[in-house]
């Protein structure tokens, strides 16, 4: 018979609770570890079942990353899935438990606590939406149900163009159905600017999906065999079947009724050892507001690594305080792909530094995902985002066709090393032509933001309305002609702009632009050398906003 050293009771499992858990196993041979979770399945891969339902998964055991009896056997854990914690005795340290089969209710007692609730689905208070058509997306469960429903469907519409929105559209895309993607906000992926997300919009509607942004679902009618979605604009959607991808909210109700802290949109508050206001009771996941890894600040990241690392930390600091290292908080980092693009972020975007009324720079480029003259090479754009008076790396966005990934690691690490934009330009990256670049793009970053800071060029992202501006385009002239930016735009090939200066009125602002912006970085030099007054665009007429 095992001497039991501490008692702990995990409320929720999947990505933070399984991981606390898991940890805690193995750092404490004797601790009674128990593990509640009210669904069916206590630890599977949520973020996969988008692409269960378009068949790239085929296996649906596959998502089940654990189940009750493998953790059982493997960790020695006591998992009691359909076991619902319906209340938190904190002053005798007990957790009423109901389980789901016969309503039946008992006490456990603990020693520590573990949260890890997750979150739900928003599925806000409008005439319809509590259809049976109208599905969500967020366990297993919810992706049998659309599975189910979409076999016979012919359109789908999907509420919601962030990361699980466009994922589930490309899906249902791939199965050969006719899908609408509808957007509150004026672009798809709001969580990117503007012009980064504008790539991912064209690429969904190049692959056959209707994109309408700017317009929110206001109600949903079933008419014999369909169901009628109106939009706020008065549009109305003939579909088959409605998934909502709108956000999610924490559920919290357990905490706050258990008198626990919580921030002001619900989430449960949290220190940097994923201790509550209780420090018997720790919370981590989605549920929880942590630290920003960014600004002095607090923030919540509904994503799955950083759950796994807030329940690996909550572990450390049960079992051994004194040598646990904090949570350094999140960044957010996330990526999707759109048919044969990706595009992500890291860090703060520049629309939220200026909701923060945060100091920033930023600067775009675009350059090939390997050596050029590498087969397969394709362009590549990165925007970089930094503190101008320390030059420190806030954030960076990025897309294309090959290499997102990589890139957005690079700078996320960078971002975590309070790294600067001068260290971009320095970092030794690996090099083959088949893999990268002698200057890889993020050194590329690198160099465009220190010429910005040195004043050595002057950008902008778009197309400035300034009286009498010359637009200098450096495109091939065929392309420059078939495609004009401006009213007044002269067509001069980089390697005859010097022969052709006198063609433009140093009277007069010169914009200076090419398809990827460093054809028109180098013209800007020129120009501004020869006394003219010059701007440049940034990342080239790839992140014009049309």
């Amino acid at each position: 018979m095992k001497s039991t050293s501490k008692r702990v009771v995990v409320v929720g499992g999947v990505a933070g609770g399984a991981s606390a858990a898991a940890r805690l196993r193995r750092l404490d041979e004797y601790a009674e570890i128990t593990i509640l979770e009210r669904g069916q399945d206590v630890s599977f891969a949520n973020c996969g079942l988008p692409y269960h339902i378009g068949g790239e998964i085929p296996a649906r055991d596959a998502l089940a990353v654990q189940t009750p009896e493998s953790l059982t056997q493997m960790l020695d854990l006591d998992v009691r899935n359909l076991h619902e914690a319906v209340s938190i005795d904190r002053e005798v340290k007990s957790v009423r438990v109901r389980k789901l089969q016969d309503g039946s209710e008992f006490d456990l007692a603990y020693d520590y606590l573990i949260l890890s609730p997750g979150a739900s689905p928003i599925r806000p208070p409008l005439p319809g939406l509590d259809n049976p058509k109208v599905l969500t997306l967020r366990n297993l469960q919810d992706m049998d149900a659309i599975i189910e429903q979409s076999q016979t469907a012919k359109h789908i519409t999907v509420i919601g163009a962030g990361f699980i929105g466009l994922e589930v559209a490309e899906q249902f895309k791939h199965l050969g159905k006719n899908v609408s993607l509808v957007e509150l906000q004026d672009q798809v992926l709001p969580q990117l600017d503007p012009e980064m997300a504008q790539a991912i919009e064209k690429e969904m509607k190049a692959n056959g999906v209707e994109v309408i942004t700017g317009d929110g679902i206001q109600s949903v009618k079933e008419d014999v065999d369909e169901l009628k979605a109106k939009l706020a604009s008065g549009k109305t959607l003939e579909t088959d079947l409605i998934v909502l991808s709108i956000g999610v909210k924490p559920d919290s109700q357990l905490a706050k009724a258990a008198g626990l802290d919580l921030g002001p949109r619900g989430h449960i508050i949290v220190n940097e050892f994923q201790q509550t206001s209780d420090p018997t009771v720790y919370a981590v996941g989605d549920a929880v507001e942590t630290k920003d890894g960014v600004f002095e600040g607090r923030i919540n990241i509904p994503l799955g690594g950083p759950a796994n690392r807030q329940g690996r930390i909550a572990a450390d600091h049960i079992n051994n305080p004194g040598k646990t290292r904090p949570y350094p908080g999140s960044l957010g980092t996330s990526i999707v792909r759109a048919f044969k693009l990706a595009a992500g972020i890291t860090g703060y975007s520049e629309k939220r530094l200026k909701m923060a009324g945060q100091k920033y720079s930023s600067v775009i480029v675009t350059d090939f995902n390997h050596a050029s003259y590498y087969p397969g090479a394709v362009p590549l754009t990165i925007k970089v985002i930094w503190n101008p008076e320390t030059g420190i790396i806030l954030g960076a966005q990025a897309f294309g066709l090959e290499g997102v990934d990589k890139r957005l690691d690079v700078v996320a690490t960078a971002i975590r090393g309070k790294l600067t934009i001068e260290d971009l330009e320095h970092l030794e990256l690996s090099y083959a032509p088949p893999f990268g670049s002698a200057k890889d793009p993020v050194n590329i970053a690198g160099f465009a933001a220190k010429n910005a800071e040195d004043g050595y060029v002057k950008t902008v992202k778009q197309i400035p309305d300034i009286d009498g501006l010359q637009i200098v385009d450096v495109r091939p002239p065929a392309i420059c002609k078939c495609e004009p930016l401006g009213d007044v735009t002269f067509c001069i090939p980089l390697g005859a702009l010097r022969k052709n200066l006198d063609k433009l009125d140093k009277t007069k602002p010169v914009l200076t632009v090419c398809k990827m912006g460093k054809s028109s970085y180098m013209a800007a030099r020129i120009l501004t050398q020869h006394g003219f007054d010059v701007l440049s665009l940034e990342g080239g007429t790839t992140t014009l906003v049309r």
